[in-house]
């Protein structure tokens, strides 16, 4: 038995008690039946510091982002890649592309099936043989009509236990909630009205984990998705995972064993496979999830980074980005997946601790000044509070009712260079490669606030923009490439390189970056003041 064996039987005993024997011989013969059918993935993978490199950058985006008549949107999107975007970056995290029931593809009906308004599996393989891919494993819950879900309500067997049942008389007041709707959803099944713990909304239901069987379903689906062609595992809402009665339900010591063994089952089957967590969170608890540097994740989402950023140019003032990111220290092999937008907005909670209360309330403030919306969560004392602004990052920076495109891409392309210098694996959304503004139509639409950010394209529309050079986005496209083949060309941006946070003047942002064989070190100087 290997150090990674060793682990996961461990890990399944602290989870499971003496139960945890009777998984592991569950779980052992799907590993060797996932090693016969697929050699490659458990060969020799390159040593850790290898796996990365300056060269790597994902693009966040969904599969319909673009789309053209006749022809399916993952093959319109892997063809606009090649196109306009080239070897610029080389990754790309598909947002979920499965058939949903809602939340923009978070509601998962079916994790095994390509939403057929998409595509298909040879679509989804033949975008991860040109580009690193990036699979989002949605494992917290699935949606209310999912399969599972439906059997759960005839009462049918193994499926009974699948979900969180409880009552509302249980006390659930230390429970941490990422939303305002309600932690518990009333539905009617073949036993009578039950409970079932919902995190996110009524339309997702939470797994139970306390449950082995969930836990075979799931790595089961992980080990789909690396069959597949996933090279990175998105672990969405990880957190949330495990459950306990009287606890605040997230971060839980059971929490860290899941990614410590679907770290373990990646280490014996495809140890060339990373992941990712995915934990809006305050900082020092978002940083958790590096374990020791070998037993979790190897990226962790660098959730501070956008409020921080969006602080600086706002103030004028680098002192507290500054400051905060001379802290920032990832495990050797591990990196921080650096990004400053996504498919969600701008969380606030990471901010949290580093930012005064005044200065995040001038973060909402702003945000709503510039067309902005923002979202809510139920605090620890039943009131709202804000979690997350919902507006592009363009339009966060630059005042929308006084537009001046001169200063407000450079404005932007700066906040971009602070991203792309800093040590770890740039993630860039689609909306920020391409400058997009608010969509308030797309909220009307929808009559959800995160639409603002999601707007989708139609090719010929977006591709004539692109030609335009006068245009705000081709200004921003080229300029984003530009900073994107600048950042390939330097040794000294590699992840693992060395960084050295300085501290110049008020209105500027400076770090020095140092190859990991020493070859080459560079200072990178981004002013945040606009003079």
């Amino acid at each position: 038995m290997n150090d990674a064996e060793l682990r996961i039987r461990e890990l399944l005993a602290f989870l499971y008690g003496k139960e945890g024997s009777r998984v592991w011989q569950a779980l052992r013969p799907k590993l060797e039946a996932f090693r016969r059918r697929h050699p490659e993935p458990s060969e020799t993978p390159p040593a850790p510091k290898e796996r990365l490199s300056e060269r790597d950058a994902f693009l966040i985006t969904y599969g319909d982002q673009i789309t053209e008549p006749g022809r399916a949107p993952l093959q319109t999107l892997a063809d606009f890649l090649d196109h306009w975007v080239k070897d610029a970056i080389g990754g790309v995290h598909l947002l979920p592309f499965f058939p949903y029931s809602s939340d923009d593809g978070f509601a998962v009906v079916d994790h095994r099936q390509v939403d057929p308004r998409l595509g298909s599996w040879a679509d989804v393989e033949a975008l991860a043989r040109k580009r690193r891919l990036m699979v989002d494993a949605v494992i917290n819950h699935v949606s209310s009509q999912h399969p599972w879900f439906e059997a759960f309500k005839q009462g049918k067997a193994p499926y009974r236990d699948y979900f969180i049942v409880t009552t509302p008389k249980a006390n659930l007041s230390k429970v941490v909630r990422p939303r305002t709707s309600p932690l518990l959803t009333p539905v009617e099944t073949a036993q009578g009205t039950q409970y079932v713990w919902t995190t996110f909304s009524a339309d997702q239901i939470d797994l139970n984990y306390k449950n082995p069987q969930v836990l075979l379903e799931i790595i089961d689906l992980l080990l789909f998705y690396v069959a597949h062609g996933a090279q990175v595992l998105r672990l969405d809402a990880v957190a949330y995972l495990w459950k306990e009665p009287n606890t605040p339900c997230i971060h839980l010591p059971q929490t860290h064993a899941l990614v410590k063994l679907f770290r373990a089952v990646l280490d014996v089957v495809a140890p060339g496979v990373l992941l990712i967590t995915e934990t809006n969170v305050p900082h020092q608890e978002n940083i958790q999830y590096f374990g020791d540097g070998g037993d979790e994740a190897q990226l962790v989402y660098n959730f501070a980074l956008p409020p921080l950023v969006l602080h600086a140019f706002r103030t004028g003032s680098a002192r507290k980005l500054t400051k905060w990111a001379q802290t920032l220290k990832a495990p050797p092999a591990c990196s921080f997946f650096n990004f400053l937008a996504s498919h969600d907005g701008i969380g606030l909670l990471p901010a949290r601790g580093i930012l005064l209360d005044d200065e995040i309330k001038e973060l909402v403030k702003i945000t709503k000044e510039h067309g902005g919306l923002v979202s809510y969560r139920t605090g620890p004392d039943g009131s709202k509070e804000p979690y997350e602004l919902n507006i592009t990052f363009y339009d966060a920076l630059n005042d929308p009712r006084a537009p001046d495109d001169q200063r407000d891409i450079r404005r932007f392309l700066a906040a971009q260079a602070i991203m792309l210098s800093l040590a770890g694996v740039p993630g860039i959304y689609v909306h920020s490669l391409l400058g997009s503004r608010n969509c308030r139509k797309c909220v009307q639409k929808t009559g959800r606030a995160r639409s603002i950010n999601r707007e989708k394209f139609q090719r010929q529309d977006l591709e004539a923009e692109l030609t335009d050079g006068a245009s705000r986005r081709a200004r921003v496209f080229q300029g984003y490439l530009k900073l994107l083949k600048v950042r390939q060309e330097h040794p000294a941006f590699h992840p693992f390189g060395k960084q050295h946070i300085l501290h110049v003047d008020e209105g500027t942002f400076a770090l020095m970056r140092e190859a990991p064989d020493g070859s080459e070190t560079l200072l990178a100087l981004i002013d945040v003041s606009g003079r």
